[in-house]
């Protein structure tokens, strides 16, 4: 460690007041995944460890830390649902992570209304404006350098149908700022949107 670079092992602690790790990568896209369990009882958890991996297929994964309901349902059924979480559903999603029994539906617990999804059975949240409905392709337990497993599953799903609020569709094309997408940084408690003052373009070399 410099003067001016601190530095450390993770392993041996941050020594910090709030580990920087999920604040430097970040802000991260929210994985609000709905899911049905094998006896009936819809499930929505919101997974800060998220993202889209592939083009073609179109694969998503999150990771639960931890066996929680979400990945015990997707376990037994094999499907689940992406919804995208705006700034108008921000307090909603929280609500959602609630620790509440498997028996407890967290569409209920947040207000929101399960809609009917066209090729998985796990709901959408009808509020949500774009949503996605997956399969699940792989689940990985994770492990660190060592070999020595962790309490983490990566969860990765191919996505087998799209649904888009029309409003967010300009000319063709998805209007990424005007859906106010909400994205999770790395604080208790921060939070961030995207809106028209953060777009940029900047096209690849040809």
């Amino acid at each position: 460690m410099t003067d001016s670079t601190y530095s450390y092992q993770p392993r041996q602690g941050h020594g910090l007041p709030h580990d920087p790790f999920n604040a430097i990568v970040g802000p991260r896209p929210i994985g609000w995944i709905s899911t049905r369990s094998a006896s009936g009882v819809n499930n929505l958890a919101p997974y800060s460890f998220f993202n889209a991996f592939n083009y073609v297929p179109p694969l998503i994964g999150f990771a639960s830390i931890g066996h929680k309901d979400t990945l015990r349902n997707i376990e037994e059924t094999g499907e689940f649902v992406w919804n995208l979480t705006t700034r108008a559903l921000a307090e909603a999603m929280n609500q959602s992570c609630a620790a509440v029994g498997p028996e407890v539906s967290e569409f209920d617990l947040a207000g929101l209304t399960p809609l009917a999804s066209t090729l998985v059975a796990p709901p959408r949240v009808a509020e949500s404006p774009v949503t996605f409905e997956c399969k699940r392709t792989q689940i990985l337990q994770l492990q660190g350098a060592d070999g020595v497993q962790v309490p983490t599953w990566l969860v990765l799903g191919e996505v087998v149908a799209v649904h888009i609020d029309q409003a967010l569709l300009k000319d063709g094309v998805y209007d990424t700022a005007a859906a106010g997408h909400v994205l999770r940084g790395g604080g208790p408690a921060d939070y961030f949107t995207v809106g028209p003052e953060q777009l940029f373009k900047m096209y690849r070399p040809r």
